[in-house]
């Protein structure tokens, strides 16, 4: 089992929230996808999730979530650790035991070298993409830039059909500003917890 430094999440904060499921590695955390869903029904309350999300990159003035899964599509688990957090995507056709299809990476900077700048379907962030690899299987990068952080989003393709997971990528994928998560959590909490307590690195 691979050892992390966790960064220390406010216990109080998601038991506020709702429970959290705890995976086998310290400090890692495995999730069903309503967890990191955008918006959790009428009442606007932030997910554990995105929470964690946040709490794992400070500094980023964005955080990515989770819309609604198309058929076909399954949720595997996400992690969050000190500086960095992940989820993953499978599709019906790829191989349950390979890489999975999407994988996405939310960090405070990434390393966009040979990557090209395309217009952007997101207000706010720079978006750039690097194709590794064309056959056997098709890899590339997508990456949205924003103040204090990036969201990489990893293709691993096989077959001729490239566009679903290209598409499900850009519609499920979603993102929330920080400061509307700062505002939710003191909502929910009635003022006595904070996304970003004294002394964090946050925007």
């Amino acid at each position: 089992m691979r050892r992390t430094r966790g960064r220390r999440v406010s216990a109080l904060l998601l038991a506020t929230l709702g429970p959290v499921a705890l995976a086998g590695c310290a400090n890692a955390y495995s999730f069903a996808s309503e967890v990191l869903a955008c918006k959790a029904g009428d009442d606007r309350v932030p997910t554990n999730g995105v929470i964690l999300m946040a709490q794992s990159v400070p500094t980023a003035s964005w955080v990515p979530c989770m819309k609604a899964l198309p058929l076909g599509w399954s949720f595997r688990d996400m992690e969050a650790r000190n500086g960095s957090a992940s989820f993953s995507l499978y599709s019906d056709r790829s191989d349950p035991d390979g890489p999975p299809t999407i994988q996405v990476l939310f960090t405070e900077s990434c390393a966009t070298e040979g990557a090209s700048r395309v217009p952007s379907d997101r207000e706010g962030m720079v978006r750039l993409e690097r194709v590794t690899q064309v056959s056997p299987m098709y890899i590339s990068h997508r990456f949205y830039v924003f103040e204090g952080g990036c969201i990489a989003v990893v293709f691993r393709l096989t077959g001729q059909d490239r566009s679903e997971p290209l598409a499900v990528a850009t519609q499920v994928i979603g993102t929330v500003p920080r400061d509307d998560l700062r505002d939710l959590v003191r909502e929910q909490t009635d003022g006595r917890l904070e996304l970003d307590p004294p002394g964090s690195e946050g925007p």
